[in-house]
């Protein structure tokens, strides 16, 4: 692992990708899908050398928290407000988006209830079986990598009859958001960097599309930077040899053909339907939600929630626009002034993978970090 943080192999790659990025007065521009790799980028100082070799990363839309619309956590805000005797179970993150009624930080649980955050899905059916009289719903957020976890506790909770257990469910499906994008044509794209642990779930096949329709090249890379590194560089040998496909980088933890018992879980217990996204608005048969077979086990039918409406950030802020590539953090007003790490305005700057907190946190890094940082 220390290899792929080895400055030396960094820079060696970095030359082999100015080698292989063609001269052009305007730079190549790849999308980075998942917020991770923002991070990873932002984070090992791979930025500036990128766009010295030509080539300008762009944020997509891979972080969960960002892309779940304000509706959806105002139904969580006004379920814990109004139900008495229940837990709100979520992870960290999801507690601090500031949404038109306020966070889940700042909610006023109504009596004996109270929010819980937890860091696993099973965290929140144990609390439902620890608990039996209390009412258990877990605000389940998350991409295919988090789904199959989150499914695998409807399973649980149908096998054991725990009946006081349910999920909000906001699980998003990564495929349908690139279409959307690319779609909309906002955004003149050169290619794709795929997301590592989607892909450990879904394998290759879902993203054949791209080159396919779009004819653009795309690489499933880890997130060292060396990885990182590698995809660019296949995504330039693609477009090179004018062969846009889908290369796999990241070997050692994805397989071609993903996994198919987390998949064959997935449909199950879920199915797909068409959901709005924070910045990307209706995308069809983009979210996945509890099957009708499960039905008690959905909070949003026990519960009768009703999540309508189009979505809109708070007033002032862009962080739609960050999701879509369409601009940069910096390029928002509110950026390192209003809206900080510990007062956000949006989810960008609220979740680890989100750009704006990336951009807030690392900054613009003149030189490669090492393997410490």
């Amino acid at each position: 692992m220390r290899e792929l943080r080895n400055p030396k192999v960094l820079r060696a790659l970095l030359a082999d990708i100015r080698r292989k990025t063609p001269s052009s007065p305007s730079p190549l521009r790849i999308m980075e899908v998942c917020g991770t790799h923002t991070m990873a980028i932002h984070r090992f100082g791979l930025k500036a050398p990128l766009e010295e070799a030509g080539i300008r990363m762009i944020s997509g839309p891979g972080c969960p928290v960002c892309i779940t619309p304000n509706a959806v956590h105002d139904a969580a805000i006004g379920l814990v407000t109004r139900e008495e005797n229940m837990i709100l179970a979520t992870f960290g993150d999801m507690t601090r988006v500031p949404a038109r009624r306020g966070s889940l930080q700042t909610a006023v649980p109504a009596r004996n209830s109270r929010i819980q955050i937890v860091y696993s899905p099973d965290q929140a059916l144990e609390a439902a079986r620890k608990e039996p009289r209390k009412e258990v719903v877990f605000f389940g957020a998350g991409f295919e990598t988090t789904t199959p976890a989150i499914a695998l506790t409807v399973k649980k909770a149908h096998e054991e009859n725990i009946r006081n257990y349910s999920v909000l469910a906001a699980l998003w499906l990564i495929p349908p958001a690139i279409r959307a994008i690319l779609e909309a044509g906002e955004i003149a794209l050169s290619g794709f960097l795929y997301p590592g642990h989607v892909s450990a779930i879904i394998g290759l096949d879902p993203y054949r599309f791209v080159p396919a329709e779009y004819g653009l090249p795309g690489a499933v890379a880890g997130f060292e930077p060396a990885d990182i590194l590698l995809g660019i560089r296949s995504v330039l040998e693609q477009l090179a040899g004018g062969t846009p496909g889908v290369s796999l980088e990241y070997s050692r933890a994805v397989a071609s053909e993903g996994n198919a018992a987390a998949r064959n879980l997935m449909r199950e217990i879920l199915e797909p339907k068409d959901a709005v996204w924070r910045g990307l608005g209706l995308i069809r048969g983009s979210a996945l939600q509890i099957k009708k077979k499960y039905a008690a086990f959905d909070a949003e039918t026990k519960h009768g929630l009703k999540i309508r409406g189009k979505d809109a950030d708070v007033p002032g802020c862009r962080c739609g626009e960050v999701l879509r590539g369409l601009i940069t953090p910096e390029d928002c007003r509110l950026f390192g002034r209003k809206c900080r790490p510990e007062s956000p305005i949006g989810p960008c700057m609220v979740s680890m993978e989100g750009a704006c907190l990336v951009h807030h946190k690392y900054g613009p890094k003149k030189g490669l970090a090492n393997e410490k940082n």
